[in-house]
């Protein structure tokens, strides 16, 4: 593994590589989380056949707060941020895999025309701007206000850990959740709730790229029926998958039946990536 931190315009990004050679995979973490969360992905054969890197979302983690959070704690901050940590990597085309606020992010960067190779989202639904947008992608449940709230008591960190990975994995995540940046919660949802960034409900309805659907069973946010009504221009598999036994975080959760799901769409938009590397573009052919 690799540890290091990228220089951006917002402040240091902390982030984690593997030694894979292989398509690299980007793993976007949720709010008030840090890429520790996908250790489990990180300990897999995952790790030695594709270059997995997750990073620390600016105000998380072992990243800097932001220079500016008003700017940098939105979802299209955040995106833009994400570019050009890959940008610095040198990285123009990866698969992304985003959980909560980051499969928000992940599907911002599609917006912000980031090449991805394909998206996989888990405990995101892909909403349309504005409160109304974000009324019918999740569920009604004051535990939502929590991922708003600028201080967190310890039993609200307790209480929002749980729901966010499940209570074995809970505490493992109390010292994210208190390290995060006071001021990252209420500005992200300020910015959700006001349409800042791209519709996202569009981008898969629209966009050709491969976008993976994948939810625990027991989701306590997005709402599941939401997932299967919308009209995905290319839903991998033609179907939204559910991982039994698992809520928010089935990647933690259920990391075997996970994994299997993932290294699955890993194979497929990989392949799909250097066969279309390999035809000519228009303009070479004539």
């Amino acid at each position: 593994m690799l540890t290091r931190k990228i220089r951006t315009s917002q402040g240091n990004v902390s982030l984690r590589e593997s030694s894979g050679t292989g398509m690299p995979v980007l793993l976007v973490h949720g709010n008030s989380s840090s890429r520790e969360v996908f250790q489990r992905q990180f300990e897999s054969n995952l790790a030695d056949d594709y270059r997995l890197i997750t990073l620390d979302l600016l105000g998380h983690g072992q990243s800097d707060n932001a220079r500016d959070p008003k700017l940098a704690y939105t979802v299209s901050g955040y995106a833009a941020t994400a570019i050009e940590v890959l940008q610095k990597l040198g990285i123009p085309h990866a698969a992304l895999l985003g959980w909560s606020l980051g499969g928000h992010i992940a599907l911002e960067l599609l917006g912000q025309g980031y090449g991805a190779a394909g998206v996989m989202i888990v405990g995101t639904p892909p909403v349309s701007r504005g409160f109304f947008g974000m009324m019918r992608g999740f569920q009604s449940q004051f535990d939502l206000l929590l991922a708003a709230k600028s201080i967190l008591r310890p039993q609200e960190i307790e209480r929002f850990a749980a729901i966010c990975v499940g209570k074995d994995h809970a505490p493992h995540c109390h010292a994210a959740i208190a390290r995060t940046d006071p001021r990252a919660r209420p500005i992200l949802a300020r910015g959700m709730m006001t349409g800042i960034g791209c519709d996202q409900r569009w981008i898969v309805e629209t966009l050709p790229v491969p976008i993976a659907v994948v939810n625990g069973e027991k989701e306590p946010f997005a709402r599941l029926d939401y997932l299967e009504g919308i009209a995905y221009a290319n839903l991998w598999e033609g179907r939204c998958h559910v991982i039994e036994g698992a809520g928010h975080a089935p990647f933690l959760e259920q990391p075997e039946q996970f994994n299997a799901v993932f290294r699955r769409f890993l194979e497929e938009v990989s392949t799909r990536r250097a066969e279309d590397a390999r035809i000519p573009a228009a303009s070479q052919v004539a």
